[in-house]
């Protein structure tokens, strides 16, 4: 009995499975699942990812977050953000950058631990950064009892980044510390930032 999947072309095979994908798939489970080799299977990858940037076309082939997936090419943005935004601005605020931020830099962490960094309370901000899958809950502190929040899968596809690795460095962003009052929730913030950095 003759195997159907090993008649489909792998490139195509890989297209056709890449466009229905929610999140990165990686190599090993594509192989798997197109019974053929991880390295032919990496090969084409990367093959398909070259041709689409070759042809100028508006999507391209990514490796983030630990797979591939496929994306709108970043010169096409504005015709994305028309489409999909259709006049409305769906931007995140400062202040969920923010404690976006500090979730990204300390997770796990709670609730409290970000509102204390911030300076300000960050329930709702909190709210709407797990209803847009960008943050998760992750658990509990043991002493506590407090919810811990971490970044997600969703998050590291958004920024483009394959894992927590490739966060920038905090201490270049950051004022010289004469700068600033020691005293003051900024300096207390930016002491914790350095501390953690170090």
């Amino acid at each position: 009995m003759v195997d159907e999947v090993a008649l489909v072309p792998l490139k195509a095979a890989l297209e056709a499975i890449l466009m229905i994908v929610d999140e990165p798939a990686t190599v090993a489970h594509l192989a798997e699942v197109l019974a053929r080799p991880k390295r032919a299977v990496a090969a084409a990858l990367r093959e398909l990812a070259a041709e689409y940037t070759d042809q100028g076309r508006g999507f391209d082939l990514r490796f983030v977050a630990g797979g591939w997936r496929f994306y709108s090419r970043a010169s096409c943005a504005p015709a994305v953000d028309r489409y999909v935004l259709d006049g409305q601005h769906a931007r995140l605020t400062q202040a969920a950058l923010e404690t976006l931020a500090v979730i990204a830099y300390r997770q796990p962490v709670s609730r409290s631990r970000v509102s204390a960094v911030r300076g300000v309370n960050c329930d709702g901000v909190m709210r709407t950064l797990v209803q847009r899958g960008l943050v998760e809950e992750t658990g509990s502190e043991p002493e506590a009892g407090a919810i811990l929040y971490r970044t997600t899968q969703q998050f590291l596809e958004r920024m483009g980044l394959r894992g927590l690795d490739e966060l920038p460095e905090l201490a270049p962003f950051l004022p010289e510390a004469d700068e600033v009052e020691p005293d003051s929730q900024e300096g207390s913030a930016i002491a914790e930032a350095v501390a953690v950095q170090s």
